[in-house]
């Protein structure tokens, strides 16, 4: 049997599951901030796994990830320990903001300090609180508001074998190695040698059923691969392919855009992605992919500046399979298409 853990004062015992709600700097009204954190302290030892959600406020397809996996049955009889934090940034969630009210990123301000400013403050509480009992992390995140990302796993991979192991078990069609940010979650905890799943899918403000059940069912399988839950019998379709370059196709003038291609499509270089013109119809643009690859992230919005960043494209050599993974994945995934059992109904 492994070994009690305390977090924010709060004793957990093996076997345990605990709701624990961390103080937080309060609002200046004098109300009370906590951020809620779930604790599942398995009775055998094993890996302690991280999964945190909305460090952007406004991301929360993780947080119905959270929900969702918390609510499945294997989680009470894990290896190890399962810590889920659904939001990290409550200030911009209460919000509905990406950012905290000082208008800082929390994404940017790791490691923290107790006494620097509110998002300094609130990084600080995960690094001191949370992350010396952690030995992996799975961090969700979508895309920003108005832009739409593919399901994808993004990991510093060079020179690290067991992290590209997780990033492939977690089964996303898409696996971008993506070098660390100054400032970032995903730097704090690589600095003290922890490796980083960041999940990103869907878009924000918005709920997306093929994202979240793509992020549930990623976390389960990272669990499996760790030995924290047993194995399952249902084989995968997919197999996730690693991109080393991913691209921004950017507004060449301010105008409407009129998109002709989908996150997940397939591009070629020298296709036309979008129109872009004024009301009138003048002045018209043509947005021409650079090379070939998949679109795993786009702007919905049809309102342009010129120089804003419109369509995300990853180069592949293997460009032909990856679109028929993807093609795999959302016939596994989509509630119209699939063959898996839930007991969710899919949300609309």
């Amino acid at each position: 049997m492994q070994s009690a853990i305390e977090i924010a004062g709060v004793r957990i015992k093996p076997g345990d599951r605990v709701s624990i709600d961390i103080p937080l700097p309060s609002f200046y009204t004098h109300s009370s901030v906590n951020m809620p954190v779930h604790v599942v302290h398995g009775r055998k030892p094993g890996p302690v796994l991280l999964v945190s959600a909305a460090v952007h406020g406004d991301e929360i397809n993780g947080v119905e990830i959270i929900r969702r996996l918390l609510a499945s049955k294997s989680v009470n009889r894990i290896k190890g320990t399962l810590i889920a934090i659904p939001v990290v940034n409550v200030y911009g969630f209460v919000s509905k903001s990406r950012y905290l009210p000082d208008r800082r990123d929390l994404n940017r301000s790791f490691p923290g300090s107790e006494k620097g400013s509110m998002a300094a403050r609130l990084a600080n509480v995960v690094m001191t609180e949370i992350i010396p009992h952690c030995t992996h992390i799975v961090d969700l995140h979508t895309g920003a508001v108005n832009r739409e990302n593919l399901p994808q796993i993004r990991a510093r991979l060079v020179d690290d074998p067991d992290l590209e192991k997780l990033a492939r078990a977690f089964g996303a069609p898409v696996i971008l190695n993506a070098e660390l940010l100054e400032g970032s979650f995903r730097a704090a905890a690589h600095a003290n040698g922890i490796g980083v799943l960041l999940f990103e899918a869907g878009e924000a403000l918005r709920f997306d059923e093929v994202a979240i059940r793509s992020g549930v069912r990623g976390v389960l399988e990272v669990m499996t691969e760790l030995d924290m839950r047993g194995k399952t019998r249902k084989q995968r379709k997919v197999e996730a392919m690693v991109a080393n370059t991913s691209r921004w196709v950017r507004a060449g003038q301010s105008g409407i855009l009129r998109s002709l291609v989908a996150t997940g499509s397939r591009v070629e270089v020298d296709e036309v992605l979008a129109y872009i013109s004024d009301p009138l119809g003048e002045n018209n643009e043509q947005l021409i992919s650079p090379v070939d690859g998949i679109i795993i992230g786009k702007t919905n919005l049809p309102l342009v500046f010129a120089g804003e960043a419109i369509f995300n494209i990853a180069s592949y050599e293997e460009i032909d399979q990856v679109a028929e993974n993807i093609d795999a994945y959302h016939e596994e995934l989509d509630p119209s298409t699939d063959y898996l059992q839930s007991d969710e109904p899919p949300l609309v």
